[in-house]
C-alpha cells in the first residue's frame, strides 16, 4: 500500500476529534473529558506545530452535536455537561441543523492516526448504528434497534467500588446516621 500523503492543512475539528479519541482510548474508564483536557491533549500531540485558538472553540461549540450549530455543523462530540465532552454515540440527542461529520474522512487524518480513526468507528459501531432516529441513508432503523437511553447508567456500574473496599456497609451507614433525630 502506498504511503498516505500528510494533509497540508489539518482542521481544528480533526485535531479535536483526534485528541478526544486518544483520551477515550487511553482512559477507557472515563465517560467524558473537560474541554481543557481535550485542548491539552491536542497540544501534547502538536499535530500542527502550535495550539490554535480554534481548537478550544471547536471542542466547546463547533464539534458538539447537542449544541446549536454556530456556524459549524459537525457532530463529533457530545456535551455531557457545561465543560465536559465525549465522542458522539448512537442515540445521543443531536441538535436540529447539526448535519455535519461524525468522523473525519481518512484523507483528512495524518497516517499515524488512521488506526485511531478505525478504533473510534468500531467503538461507535459497538454502541449502535446511527445517532439519528433513521439509519444510514435516512432509512428507518429496525424495531430490533436497542433502546440505549440508560446506557450511561450501566457504564457507571462499579464506579468508585475501590474506595469502599474493606468498609462494612452497615457500619458505614450507622456512621452516616449518627446525630440524626
Amino acid at each position: 500500500m502506498a504511503a498516505q500523503p500528510i494533509p497540508d492543512v489539518i482542521s481544528c475539528a480533526v485535531e479535536v476529534f483526534i485528541a478526544t479519541a486518544l483520551l477515550h482510548r487511553e482512559q477507557p474508564g472515563r465517560a467524558d473529558f473537560t474541554i481543557q483536557e481535550i485542548v491539552s491533549r491536542a497540544a501534547r500531540e502538536n499535530i500542527t506545530g502550535e495550539v490554535r485558538s480554534g481548537v478550544n472553540v471547536h471542542a466547546s461549540q463547533h464539534c458538539v452535536a447537542n449544541k446549536a450549530p454556530n456556524p459549524a455543523k459537525h457532530r463529533m462530540l457530545f456535551a455531557t455537561g457545561k465543560h465536559t465532552r465525549r465522542l458522539l454515540l448512537p442515540g445521543d440527542a443531536v441538535q436540529s441543523g447539526r448535519t455535519g461529520k461524525i468522523f473525519p474522512e481518512p484523507h483528512e487524518v495524518p497516517e499515524r492516526y488512521l488506526s485511531l480513526l478505525h478504533w473510534a468507528k468500531a467503538r461507535y459501531d459497538r454502541h449502535g448504528s446511527s445517532p439519528d432516529p433513521s439509519g444510514p441513508g435516512g432509512e428507518p432503523q429496525s424495531a430490533e434497534a436497542p433502546n440505549r437511553w440508560l446506557e450511561s447508567l450501566f457504564e457507571m456500574e462499579g464506579l468508585g467500588r475501590e474506595s469502599l473496599e474493606g468498609v462494612d456497609p452497615d457500619e458505614y451507614v450507622r456512621k452516616l446516621r449518627e446525630g440524626w433525630e
